[in-house]
């Protein structure tokens, strides 16, 4: 699995993320999210084996009338 490495980072330049992007590109879809997320679980603090439900309460839907 992934592991952040917080001493990893540094502010870079235009090379820098260009060999980023190049770098993900090379990666599948499925590694992509998979990365995302990780980030996203270290960023709001939550366990990759159970993440946070949804709040139906709070989202609802109808139907667009013509």
């Amino acid at each position: 699995m992934f592991k952040l490495d917080r001493t990893a980072f540094k502010a870079g330049n235009h090379e820098t993320a260009s060999n980023n992007y190049e770098f993900w590109q090379q990666k599948s879809l499925e590694e992509r999210l998979r990365a995302a997320y990780y980030l996203n679980s270290v960023a709001y603090n939550f366990s990759l084996d159970n993440p946070p439900k949804l709040d139906r309460t709070i989202f609802s839907m109808r139907k667009h009338s013509h």
